[in-house]
């Protein structure tokens, strides 16, 4: 499968597959992705990250021009995964949550990306004014209050995004940078670091109902082309476009 360096594409796939397909999936997994399968006290959950590590493993592949099973992945200092891809230098990420998983592939520059399954639950005040920044926070409690939970989500799966793209984990305090909350997505500021938020695109995503989700890359102008995920058949192609 073909990649341009001004292309991104993003995956989209559902988690909760037929046995035989997840069956599949499962025997492209190594020793270390079984063992971390295992801690999982819940089944759904294992059979999920299973599924996801899967369809990771095969969406590389069909780049590659390899088995998912023969791909070996390396991890950087502070989890992100790599793979030894020659003359394609391939950049990758996975997001899964609930049952939709999303994968950015791109050439050559970082990517990350984050899906959240929308829960009432979880978008409190007290967590914003935790993890979110003081600008964040006050431009949430501006919104009007139907719209402020799709806005919490969109505001954290943004914030994942940029922090997964930039390789760093919780080394990046969520509070040390700010996103924008409405429907056009933005990096605003890096504080101590100007020349971030013009290196950095964010684009919202569109994962189906209930879930919100986000896309951070180096550069801007560059191609999206949308997949949905299927085993074994050629992939079907979504929509596309320049943002």
């Amino acid at each position: 499968m073909s990649l341009g360096e001004s292309e991104i594409h993003v995956w989209h796939a559902a988690l909760d597959a037929p046995a035989a397909v997840h069956d599949r999936l499962k025997r492209h997994l190594s020793p270390d992705e079984l063992a971390r399968a295992s801690r999982f006290v819940f089944e759904e959950h294992r059979r999920r990250f299973e599924a996801a590590r899967g369809i990771l493993r095969d969406v590389l592949a069909r780049y590659l021009g390899c088995t998912p099973a023969a791909l070996q992945f390396r991890y950087g200092p502070h989890g992100k995964p790599e793979v030894d891809s020659g003359g394609l230098d391939l950049r990758f990420n996975l997001s899964h949550s609930g049952g939709v998983a999303l994968v950015a592939v791109a050439r050559g520059r970082e990517v990350g990306i984050d899906v959240e399954r929308i829960r009432p639950g979880a978008a409190t005040d007290a967590i914003a004014k935790r993890f979110f920044s003081p600008r964040e926070v006050q431009a949430l409690a501006a919104l009007p209050p139907k719209e402020r939970l799709e806005a919490f989500f969109r505001c954290w799966t943004r914030k994942e995004a940029y922090i997964k793209a930039r390789g760093e984990g919780l080394r990046l305090p969520l509070s040390t940078f700010d996103v924008s909350v409405g429907r056009e997505a933005a990096l605003l500021a890096v504080r101590g670091a100007p020349e971030e938020s013009p290196r950095w695109t964010l684009a919202e995503l569109e994962p189906g109902p209930g879930y919100v989700g986000a896309l951070a890359y180096e550069g801007d102008e560059l191609t999206l082309t949308f997949w949905n995920w299927a085993p074994a058949t050629p992939p079907a192609p979504g929509a596309s476009g320049t943002v």
